[in-house]
């Protein structure tokens, strides 16, 4: 059973088109069904927090033209936990709303928070991961993020610095991080991978609920103001209204800057669950499974000849047939198609918006 207290957010108001022509502004990537499952990114990351939280206890931010979208692939999840932001503001409002949102139904509440757009290939090992976690944050004030074992010099993510040298009185496998770094240029990030104290940073946090309104209200305390005020009308008709009305007045910044910079009591748990972002087209070619000469065929019936290194997702074709090409992406949606070098793909939105 999950306990009780335990609850889930996750953020899924992005609007990222890069994965085009597969997705859009109207239907961003977190609702696609990227690796051909059938499941959406969004259900998958829902998925994985089986037995870890209550359906009750599962919280959605989006954008509020999101919001149907959300509701049709998670029907299981309340109406009204689906919280809608009016604008976008980065992940600080994001998460201060929720967080509010979440105390005042339940001011006892260990929570997880977690992007909708993330993979996993190793669920098991990241339900015991988030379940320490949580066990870690229920019993202390400290934040968790988790830091993912690098596996590449990658320059498209940001990255955590770990005190190695003594682990939590608490719990062996959780450190004090030491810094945040951001996404560096390639030869830092083969320092920092050839040092064992650096990990991907993959916006996954574990705190208790009064842990972090506490954080905001020292950090970020005009922003905490606007949503402490809003207590009384939390979960009733006027909330929507209200929020539409003070969320623009926040200001946009990440919970990285705005929080887990300058609170003292931060720790990383280092974690390896095959984790991706999957940010481009080449981040899904690395996490999908591949053929002898490197091709990751998404669909039903792919043919591929004197084909080397390409990502080929075409779920709508009844048959499609590749020849000669090395280095590509070919894929296609609603009468559209796409056939770029990987290595060109940072054009994309370009090719979209032609």
């Amino acid at each position: 059973m999950a306990a009780t207290n335990n609850h889930l957010v996750i953020m899924a108001g992005g609007i990222g088109s890069r994965f085009w022509p597969m997705s859009t502004t109207e239907r961003p990537k977190q609702f696609i069904d990227v690796l051909g499952v059938g499941r959406s990114l969004l259900q998958l990351t829902y998925d994985r927090f089986e037995g870890i939280c209550k359906t009750e206890n599962t919280w959605v931010v989006t954008n509020a033209k999101y919001a149907q979208l959300v509701h049709e692939q998670l029907p299981e999840i309340p109406v009204e936990n689906i919280l809608c932001e009016p604008c976008r503001r980065n992940t600080a409002p994001c998460i201060a709303y929720v967080s509010w949102r979440i105390k005042k139904k339940d001011p006892k509440a260990n929570v997880v928070v977690t992007p909708s757009d993330h993979i996993v290939t190793n669920g098991s090992e990241f339900r015991r991961v988030i379940k320490m976690c949580l066990r870690f944050t229920g019993e202390t004030d400290a934040i968790v993020t988790l830091g993912m074992k690098p596996t590449r010099p990658e320059t498209g993510y940001g990255y955590i610095q770990a005190d190695l040298t003594t682990s939590s009185a608490r719990n062996n496998e959780i450190f004090r991080v030491d810094s945040f770094r951001e996404k560096p240029d390639a030869e830092t990030a083969l320092k920092y991978i050839r040092n064992k104290s650096y990990f991907w940073n993959a916006g996954i946090f574990i705190w208790n609920v009064s842990t972090i309104v506490n954080a905001f209200r020292i950090y970020m305390p005009a922003m905490s103001k606007i949503f402490e005020n809003m207590m009384p009308i939390y979960g009733t008709p006027e909330e929507q209204a209200q929020i539409d009305l003070r969320y623009p007045e926040c200001e946009s910044i990440s919970v990285d800057y705005a929080i887990m910079e300058k609170a003292s009591e931060i720790f990383v748990c280092p974690a390896d669950f095959g984790w991706s972002d999957l940010g481009t087209w080449g981040s899904l070619l690395i996490q999908s499974q591949k053929d002898l000469y490197g091709n990751s065929k998404i669909g039903a019936n792919i043919k591929v000849f004197d084909t080397h290194n390409c990502i080929i997702h075409t779920l709508e074709e009844k048959k499609v047939v590749v020849q000669g090409l090395d280095g590509y992406i070919i894929a296609e949606k609603d009468d559209t198609l796409l056939i770029c070098k990987l290595s060109e793909e940072q054009r994309i939105s370009q090719f979209s918006e032609e």
